[in-house]
């Protein structure tokens, strides 16, 4: 089963196993988690994580969600993820479930690089019920440690700009909040392993050796969330 939309993501895709690590540092102090709460709690609610890669995410949604529901076009992620959850086949332009039937939809770093996600938006608005939300959590390009390595990164550049994405989301009535946060791992030589994944390896032996016996990074999320 193939994806019109799906692009394949080589950070997580190529380095399965690694990417674990960077998903166990990401957020040590719980301010993201505490944020995503106030925009849209999924207490007793059903939850999609459109594309939930190997579903690292799930166990914490499903903790107290009504029903967590994962969504992932990669077969190979998909085959993981379903070990720790629900995952259907699909992507945010097909996504496998009924008209008003999702009360809460999260994007992390997946499809929403403006501008020419509209077919994305308009799926996802089918899915959810009425007073619904879809929260993306995306990176912030001008706040923070991550800011600055994305932009030395050439890799980044298909994401578009700050400017680009930020007025792609105003248009669409997008409520914008800015979360400064962390990924904090157990050594220096596990970020370094971690961000070897996310930046070409000048940019990181750079970063490396301004920065040496570094475990942790500042990093910057907006979160962009639109209600149905």
């Amino acid at each position: 089963m193939t994806f019109s939309d799906y692009r394949r993501a080589p950070n997580i895709a190529d380095h399965p196993d690694v990417y674990e690590r960077e998903n166990e540092a990401i957020d040590p102090d719980g301010v993201l988690w505490r944020e995503l709460r106030v925009r849209a709690d999924w207490a007793g609610r059903t939850i999609v994580d459109l594309g939930c890669g190997t579903g690292f995410w799930l166990p914490r949604y499903a903790a107290d969600a009504g029903e967590a529901i994962g969504v992932e076009p990669d077969p190979d992620l998909r085959a993981r993820a379903g070990e720790r959850g629900t995952v259907l086949p699909g992507s945010a332009e097909h996504i496998p479930l009924a008209d008003a039937s999702v009360d809460v939809v999260h994007a992390r770093f997946a499809y929403f690089f403006p501008p020419d996600c509209d077919p994305g938006l308009t799926e996802v608005r089918r899915v959810l019920r009425p007073g619904g939300r879809l929260v993306v959590i995306d990176n912030d390009w001008r706040h923070g440690e991550f800011a600055d390595l994305l932009a030395a990164s050439p890799w980044a550049s298909a994401q578009g700009t700050a400017d680009t994405t930020d007025a792609w989301w105003r248009e669409r009535d997008a409520e914008r909040t800015e979360v400064m946060s962390a990924w904090r791992c157990r050594d220096a030589a596990e970020l370094e392993s971690v961000l070897r994944i996310e930046f070409p390896g000048d940019v990181v032996d750079e970063w490396v050796r301004a920065n040496p016996g570094r475990r942790e990074l500042s990093y910057g999320y907006v979160l962009f969330t639109v209600t149905a």
